[in-house]
């Protein structure tokens, strides 16, 4: 199985010409954390939390270059905030991370560390071609954990039924649950940054030791 065929909108090209995204393909075994892992993102968010003050977070190069790349559209990035942010600012505040299951609560520890936006599907819920692009106007959107969210400006990712997944917020529809078994992982990576392939690396092997994971196809699209 490969990751579907991808493709950038000229507007993203043009708004945000460093953009590009890092994208694995993951064969899963969704389940509750298990205390083991959870007691290993315990110890890593206790050095990001040592690492970060609440002012400083928009310095990491991966969540300025979202920021940017939201301005571009005129999207308000601290009303619609980039997911990485809205993670970092739980973990410095001494809130810690969500606990979901093994995949997802893996791709967060990594969004955190990283400054990265990190959207988890499953991929067995994607239809057709993957097109990245700009949110419309008036156009549907359920976003996980707080319903209907207004995509008009946003970066997005669309199949051919409609939108999916944006940084700010992944859509109910193709959400990660118990009967996932192909777990598309996609890095929004605004800025080109050469820390995007290590990243992708630690949560591909967080994967494999917590979730029986294994890589199935991984790539970066520009």
């Amino acid at each position: 199985m490969k990751i579907p065929p991808f493709s950038i909108d000229e507007i993203i090209r043009q708004r945000c010409p460093n953009a590009r995204l890092g994208c694995l393909l993951m064969a899963v075994k969704v389940a509750p954390s298990s205390p083991e892992l959870l007691q290993f993102i315990q110890k890593e968010l206790t050095h990001v939390q040592e690492k970060l003050v609440l002012e400083n977070i928009h310095d990491l190069p991966p969540l300025h270059a979202a920021r940017e790349a939201y301005k571009s559209f005129g999207k308000d990035p601290s009303r619609y905030r980039p997911s990485a942010e809205a993670l970092l600012r739980r973990v410095v505040q001494g809130k810690g991370l969500y606990q979901i299951n093994n995949v997802v609560d893996a791709l967060n520890l990594v969004s955190a560390k990283s400054g990265f936006s990190i959207g988890g599907y499953d991929c067995g819920k994607i239809s057709g071609d993957i097109r990245f692009g700009k949110g419309e106007a008036n156009e549907p959107y359920q976003a996980i954990g707080r319903g209907v969210l207004n995509i008009d400006g946003l970066p997005v990712l669309r199949d051919e039924i409609c939108a999916f997944g944006s940084p700010t917020s992944d859509s109910q529809r193709t959400m990660v649950s118990a009967s996932t078994h192909y777990f598309l992982v996609v890095f929004f990576d605004f800025g080109g940054h050469p820390s995007v392939k290590e990243a992708m690396g630690e949560l591909e092997k967080m994967i494999a030791d917590f979730s029986m994971g294994a890589l199935l196809d991984q790539k970066i699209l520009m």
